[in-house]
């Protein structure tokens, strides 16, 4: 089993940046791919970027490209997510997630260990 605890979420003015983390538990982080999802006040979950095992390739969301970057770190067993650029359809508590597909889909149904969310904010 994994645990998975994410952190870095905050109230940011459009146009600023955050970063987040994903810290997990246990020795087999290096060996799942992993995602991020974010879910907004009374909307689905919605996938937001993905990673491989072993960092390369990257998969992100059309609304997303080119502001956020995902990366991890395995030594450290903790996943990061870079926002810039944050725009207030942003906001929404993010997640991340484990899945033992070898190429991470966007399906939050293949996902399999989840973190309990953390709160990202951007104002007008």
């Amino acid at each position: 089993q994994v645990q998975l605890v994410e952190s870095g979420g905050g109230l940011v003015q459009a146009g600023g940046s955050l970063r987040l983390s994903c810290a997990a538990s246990g020795r087999t982080f290096s060996t799942y791919s992993m995602g991020w999802f974010r879910q907004a006040p009374g909307e689905e979950r919605e996938f937001v970027a993905a990673i491989t095992r072993s960092g390369l390739p990257r998969y992100y969301a059309d609304s997303v490209k080119g502001r956020f970057t995902i990366s991890r770190d395995n030594a450290k067993n903790t996943l990061y997510l870079q926002m810039n650029s944050l725009k207030p359809e942003d906001t929404a508590v993010y997640y991340c997630a484990t899945t033992s597909f070898v190429t991470p889909t966007t399906r939050s149904v293949d996902y399999l260990y989840w973190g309990q969310g953390t709160r990202v904010t951007v104002s007008s």
